[in-house]
């Protein structure tokens, strides 16, 4: 059975299936002209179709350097036994007739590009495509691969907007705001009489957002305040902020609600403004903030 690849910078449409009968030709006698991948796996093995879409995708970025085959280890159990695999998935890569490097386990994107970069060199995607690997892997919680896409995009295009919001972001993410603030500085100013870019405006936002919460300290006080004076907007406010710096958006967008709709014009409008900038950074499209907008579009309208 032919394996359909994901799309990709390369052009290889088909994953062949290896059997114990074949290995010597498709792989051992293959992996003397380039080298070849050995993707050990199992229907049953949920893991194993996780890593594929990945790992097909990144052999076909290479551009023909590395070759990708499958070995269901329930129909040929022997080589994986004779190389000492006891889990899949396990990814073996051949060279020259030997095993030269592997893994096991299914890889976030990120770590697998790199697995096959260190066997043939840089893969062939291009920025868009780098980047958008970047935010999947970004997403799955693979924040270190997704730093290693961002640079690499970087590398070659060092006034790359898309790459340069995303890496900051990792950063705010992770609570460095001083390195944050590095990388924004390397983004271009924007062309005469045009606004800067929505993403680099996102993490300036989301920045600031952090250094508000960052001096506000713990709940406590402000809990207390509040309920000793429910009137207490500035209170409300400060809450606000260190409920979202605690990942509690749709609190944080309540209070800030609350505060529009006992005074809308309380301290110049700020309620509604700072509620705007969490948008911002959140992304216009973030559930919280899709929940906000029309809870706020209902008190004004």
């Amino acid at each position: 059975m032919a394996i359909g690849n994901g799309s990709g910078g390369g052009a290889p449409a088909t994953v062949k299936d290896v059997t114990t009968a074949s290995f010597g030709q498709d792989v051992i006698a293959t992996s003397q002209r380039q080298p070849v991948l050995v993707d050990f796996w199992a229907p049953w093995c949920g893991p194993c179709k996780q890593l594929a879409p990945a790992l097909e995708k990144a052999v076909a970025d290479s551009g023909g350097k590395v070759k990708l085959v499958k070995m269901n280890i329930d129909d040929h159990p022997q080589i994986a036994g004779q190389l000492g695999i006891q889990s899949i998935p396990a990814v073996i890569a051949f060279d020259k007739g030997q095993p030269i490097d592997g893994f096991m386990g299914a890889l976030p994107e990120g770590q697998v590009r790199g697995f096959i970069e260190r066997l043939v060199g840089p893969l062939t995607a291009g920025a868009d495509e780098l980047i958008a690997q970047a935010q999947t892997a970004a997403a799955a919680g693979d924040s270190s691969g997704a730093a290693a896409l961002y640079s690499r995009v970087l590398t070659e295009d060092e006034g790359n907007i898309k790459a340069i919001a995303g890496l900051a972001k990792l950063h705010v993410d992770s609570g460095d705001l001083d390195q944050a603030k590095a990388v924004l500085s390397l983004a271009p100013a924007p062309p005469a009489g045009k606004d800067i870019d929505p993403a680099i405006s996102a993490v300036k936002a989301a920045i600031d957002v952090a250094e508000q919460a960052a001096a506000l300290g713990d709940l406590g006080p402000l809990e207390k305040a509040l309920a000793d004076n429910p009137d207490d907007n500035q209170a409300r406010f400060d809450l606000a902020l260190a409920l979202n710096a605690r990942g509690e958006r749709d609190a944080a967008a309540d209070r800030l609600l609350e505060i529009i709709k006992r005074d809308r014009k309380w301290n110049d409008d700020a309620a509604r403004k700072q509620l705007v900038q969490f948008f911002e950074a959140w992304g216009l499209m973030d559930p919280a903030a899709v929940q906000a907008r029309r809870k706020l579009s209902a008190l004004i309208f």
